[in-house]
C-alpha cells in the first residue's frame, strides 16, 4: 500500500488539496494530512468544508506545530509528499531548510532522504526572488508543479479543471488514474 503525506498550506486553491485527498481515499492510499494554520483560515473563506470534514478524509492527521509527530522523523517511511496548494511562504521555508513547523520538517526529510516531494505552487504572478527559490527547490530534488490547468480537454465546468490538476498530481505521484482526457496528438 502506498503511503503519502499531503500538506495543505495557506495559499488559495484549497479545493485542489481536498479533491486530491478524496481521490487518494477512493484509491485506498494511506494518507497523512497536515493542514497549516493559515490553510484553516483560507478553507473557511474558499470552501463549504469544515476542518473536521477534511480531516475525516485522511487516515492520519497532524497539527502543523507538532514536531514530535512520527512524520517529523526521516525514519518514517513514506512513498512521497505533496503540498497542495503550496504558498510561497511554505516553499521558501523548505528551500531554506527552516524546519520550524511540521510541513517544512517533513518536506526537509523528503529531500534529505531523496524521496519524492511535490510542491504545487498556486501563487501568481511570481516575483524574481520567488522564481529563484522555486528553481532552488527543483535543484534540491523537489518537483515544482504550478497549479495551472490545461484547456485542450475542453473543460465544461470547475470540476473538469480540478480533475485535470488532481489527475496530474496523481501522475506525478505514480498513481494510475483517468481523471482527465489525455492529449492524443493530431
Amino acid at each position: 500500500m502506498k503511503r503519502i503525506i499531503l500538506a495543505i498550506s495557506g495559499a488559495s486553491g484549497i479545493e485542489y488539496g481536498i479533491e486530491l485527498l478524496k481521490e487518494l481515499k477512493k484509491q485506498r492510499i494511506e494518507t497523512h494530512l497536515i493542514i497549516s494554520e493559515w490553510a484553516s483560515e483560507v478553507m473557511k473563506a474558499e470552501t463549504d468544508y469544515s476542518i473536521a470534514e477534511v480531516k475525516k478524509l485522511a487516515d492520519f492527521c497532524y497539527d502543523s506545530k507538532d514536531l514530535s509527530a512520527r512524520i517529523s522523523s526521516s525514519s518514517f517511511l513514506t512513498d512521497s509528499m505533496i503540498i497542495i496548494p503550496a504558498s510561497i511562504k511554505t516553499a521558501s521555508e523548505i528551500a531554506h531548510a527552516d524546519t520550524s513547523n511540521l510541513i517544512s520538517r517533513a518536506a526537509d526529510n523528503m529531500l534529505k532522504m531523496r524521496r519524492k516531494l511535490v510542491v504545487c505552487i498556486r501563487e501568481t504572478p511570481l516575483s524574481t526572488p520567488a522564481l529563484e527559490m522555486l528553481y532552488k527547490l527543483s535543484l534540491y530534488g523537489a518537483i515544482v508543479m504550478p497549479l495551472s490547468p490545461a484547456f485542450y480537454h475542453k473543460p465544461k465546468n470547475l470540476k473538469d479543471l480540478k480533475d485535470f490538476i488532481v489527475g496530474k498530481c496523481l501522475d506525478v505521484l505514480d498513481i494510475e488514474n483517468k481523471k482527465f482526457k489525455r492529449w492524443k496528438g493530431k
